[in-house]
């Protein structure tokens, strides 16, 4: 994992090659849960994706009422294989505006700010705007 963190602080998504099947998995496992086998490298992945689900919550964690909604999605990550993907906040997006097969792009902390954390993603936003932080 700790090739994952240091990407994440370079401001890189980074996943795990199995030889055995050809997956390509984010986040990344050291075993494959498909060929049974350790996974083979490193393989670097792009910073944008697709929706495949989402949820629109109006309540906060400790079960209070939200006034804005919190948009959380699965992205499948691209270069990673079919349903590989990250748990993330959406941004910069209305609820009714999302959509499964979405594009997204990743919005990245100041690099400064990086902690290599998965949270120095803020969000993702829909593909085709800003770029990432520097």
């Amino acid at each position: 994992m700790g090739r994952f963190l240091r990407g994440l602080k370079d401001g890189e998504l980074w996943g795990r090659e199995c030889d055995g099947c050809g997956r390509r998995m984010v986040p990344p496992r050291m075993y494959c849960e498909q060929c049974f086998r350790p996974t083979d490298r490193w393989v670097k992945l792009h910073d944008r994706g697709k929706v495949v689900t989402y949820s629109v919550a109006y309540v906060n964690f400790d079960a209070s009422r939200r006034r804005d909604p919190i948009l959380v999605a699965v992205v499948e990550i691209d270069g990673a294989s079919p349903m590989m993907g990250i748990l993330h906040l959406l941004g910069e997006v209305r609820p009714e505006k999302v959509r499964v097969g979405m594009r997204v792009r990743a919005v990245w902390k100041k690099s400064s700010e990086r902690t290599g954390a998965i949270t120095d993603i803020r969000y993702f936003r829909p593909a085709g705007g800003r770029k990432k932080q520097p």
